[in-house]
């Protein structure tokens, strides 16, 4: 079957499935395989669960009209994204980068919305399976897509545009992240550096950071750029950013200088679609943190800044200088391993330690293998649970605490504990 061919049942049938636990009937079934798991086994149990038709790599014992054979069942998950996208004449903006791509992405969506409909990434469906999952969400009432795109290794960013077809995007910034997959912080450059690469050869519009000298040189090959940068509006970082636009003072609920170029692409990218300043201002104003990013959590006695969805050595520390800053009263740091950085971990999770030592922190508390492995004074547990264990064991009261670590630290955990 073709991808036209399939795409007219799509059509017919738009809603898209990978997992039999969460089937809708009259969906279309895509059995997916991976390192641990094999859709064709589930291909019957999709017939039996009310799928409109299931699409498959592998033969069943049997087989009807329902089932559609392919070669490869992500590349046509992946080719019938891309078709249905190419049936859409929107915008769709791509946001890649190091740190910082969600919450862009929200804001971003936040400011659009004042005025459009638009369809933005859920949650983290930014991959090679989630970005075409995404895609087919498209309806004809949608006016723009805010899609973001999560790379681990390069040439991926350059696959996911060849899916997404942006018209136009934005680089976040190119810090530490997946060292393991880009095997260095040139890796992370050249494949953040995909995206502007994409834009230049279908002439794309590039938002740039014009604060950052390496998004700058890199993005030079886009003809039709937009550089945005600090112009010293900002009244303040802290506790939240408080700024000016136009004849509009605006007030978000983040903090921070990182945060503060999430909110400029935010609003440059509200200004390219024509918003007023009145609507750019209720678009920011209206995020709120959430996802386990930048959350301030009040307690009954103590208060606590969660941003433990995900950690590198770039996010770890331009988050611990943005907690210092803040207001608060005896601080407390419990640091979560950071992981996928390969052969860099050791030295990684050491430079982090001395970071904090230069920074003269003296309650930090370590979480993780690779931490237990530093040369520091700090106290060190190998699992959450110990830190847990811990925190029941400590009697806090009048504590400011921040948690982060990476996905599988699960840092989260800490929050209702620390009461």
């Amino acid at each position: 079957m073709t991808i036209p061919e399939l795409y007219q049942l799509f059509v017919k049938h738009p809603i898209v499935c990978t997992d039999t636990r969460k089937l809708s009937a009259g969906c279309l079934f895509f059995a997916l395989k991976g390192d641990n798991f094999n859709g064709n086994l589930f291909a019957k149990k999709a017939i039996e669960a009310g799928a409109a038709y299931v699409v498959i790599d592998e033969n069943q014992t049997e087989m009807n009209g329902q089932y559609i054979l392919v070669q490869n069942v992500l590349e046509t998950l992946q080719n019938l994204a891309s078709y249905h996208r190419e049936q859409l004449n929107i915008p769709i903006i791509a946001i890649v980068g190091s740190n910082g791509k969600t919450s862009t992405k929200e804001l971003i969506t936040a400011v659009l919305q004042t005025q459009f409909k638009v369809l933005s990434t859920p949650g983290n469906f930014n991959n090679h399976i989630g970005l075409p999952l995404t895609l087919l969400m498209l309806q004809k009432s949608h006016q723009i897509g805010v899609i973001e795109m999560g790379a681990n290794h390069e040439n991926e960013n350059a696959l996911l545009c060849e899916i997404a077809k942006p018209s136009c995007g934005l680089v976040t910034n190119n810090g530490k992240d997946h060292l393991e997959g880009f095997g260095s912080l040139d890796g992370v450059i050249r494949s953040n550096s995909e995206l502007y690469t994409y834009l230049a050869k279908h002439n794309g519009l590039a938002f740039v950071n014009g604060n950052d000298s390496v998004l700058l040189k890199e993005s030079e090959p886009v003809k039709d750029r937009i550089i945005y940068q600090q112009n010293g509006q900002a009244k303040q970082l802290q506790p939240s950013i408080l700024f000016s636009y136009e004849d509009q003072e605006i007030n978000s609920c983040l903090s921070g200088d990182y945060n503060f170029d999430n909110i400029l692409a935010a609003l440059t990218i509200g200004k390219y679609f024509g918003l007023t300043p009145t609507q750019i201002k209720s678009g920011i104003e209206s995020y709120q943190p959430q996802n386990l990013r930048s959350q301030w959590i009040q307690k009954a006695h103590n208060a606590i800044f969660l941003d433990a969805y995900n950690a590198n050595p770039s996010s770890m520390e331009l988050s611990i200088k943005n907690f210092i800053a803040m207001p608060g009263e005896n601080k407390v740091l419990f640091l979560g391993d950071m992981f996928e950085l390969g052969k860099y971990e050791d030295e990684e999770h050491q430079n982090l330690v001395n970071f904090c030592i230069q920074l003269g922190l003296k309650q930090v508390i370590l979480v993780g293998k690779a931490f237990a492995k530093t040369s520091c004074n700090y106290i060190k547990f190998i699992e959450t649970q110990e830190a847990a264990d811990y925190i029941k064991q400590s009697n806090y009261i009048g504590y400011t605490f921040f948690l982060k670590g990476s996905r599988g630290m699960k840092m989260e955990s800490l929050v209702d504990l620390i009461s």
